[in-house]
């Protein structure tokens, strides 16, 4: 009696029949059939092959979803003969599991949820599929949700709720950013202010203490001086010095003030009638 071959691929296995009837299982390489009682049926996979499953559900908010689901398969080497014959359409018998189950749980979550939940979503997905696939000569190896895309119009109103809130944030921040600056600046002008006052006081103070020790200077040296007369040279010099600055700066208003220097006596006579005047309401 003559010998046949067959040669069976890496990581597959063929399935020999003899009469119709179930004989062996043929693993990879070549493999001796006996001519007109032996046949290969067919051969079964070892390899984890990828099944993408597209599902269209409903959610808790009544949302209508587009869910991907990945599925990762492979025969059992163990059980390759339920792989073969207890199954003719193993892609379309997975494809329904992940439907009912997708369906559902779903149903059950609001569509912001979806994507936060759908390793749970994935879970359940893989938990069903492994207790049925496993009668029928199959395990899995890994389910994963790869894609959920609800309508495109839920899509843009998403988009606009989340940039909406987006820009009521940024909104709030330049409110409280311009706050500041306006609480700084007040901070700095009031600072500024009570520097300014400050030095304005010392200066005064260094002017008083300057004419202070000038009339004691001149009222000693030359004794036929009054104080009076002395108050009255230093007005007269303050007074010059006033219209030198005056006339000096470039960005001053026009003012109007009395240039005959015989008027700076009447301006001394006031001086010292409100410093009376201040030491009588004192003694009171």
């Amino acid at each position: 009696m003559g010998l046949c071959f067959s040669c069976v691929n890496q990581q597959t296995v063929g399935v020999i029949q003899r009469f119709g009837k179930f004989a062996r299982m043929a693993e990879s390489g070549c493999n001796c059939l006996i001519p007109c009682y032996e046949s290969v049926d067919g051969f079964v996979s070892l390899r984890i092959q990828q099944l993408d499953v597209s599902c269209e559900t409903k959610t808790m908010d009544n949302v209508f979803v587009n869910i991907v689901v990945s599925v990762q398969y492979a025969a059992l080497p163990d059980k390759l003969y339920d792989a073969y014959y207890k199954l003719t359409n193993i892609p379309e018998q997975i494809k329904s599991y992940v439907f009912d189950v997708v369906r559902s749980t779903v149903p059950k979550i609001n569509l912001d949820d979806v994507f936060t939940t759908k390793e749970e979503i994935a879970q359940s997905v893989k938990n069903e599929l492994t207790k049925s696939m496993e009668t029928f000569g199959y395990q899995i190896i890994q389910t994963l949700v790869t894609d959920i895309a609800p309508d495109m119009r839920v899509k843009n109103s998403m988009n606009e709720i989340n940039a909406a809130q987006r820009m009521r944030i940024a909104a709030k921040d330049k409110a409280e950013a311009e706050k500041i600056m306006v609480v700084k600046a007040a901070e700095g002008d009031a600072e500024a202010k009570y520097l300014s006052g400050t030095g304005i006081a010392r200066q005064r103070q260094a002017i008083i203490n300057g004419m202070q020790e000038s009339m004691t200077q001149f009222t000693g040296e030359f004794k036929e001086v009054t104080a009076s007369s002395v108050m009255d040279m230093i007005i007269v010099t303050q007074y010059f010095d006033t219209l030198k600055d005056i006339g000096a700066s470039s960005k001053s208003n026009t003012v109007f003030i009395p240039s005959d220097p015989g008027n700076v006596s009447n301006i001394s006579s006031q001086i010292r009638s409100g410093i009376i005047q201040g030491n009588a309401v004192k003694e009171m």
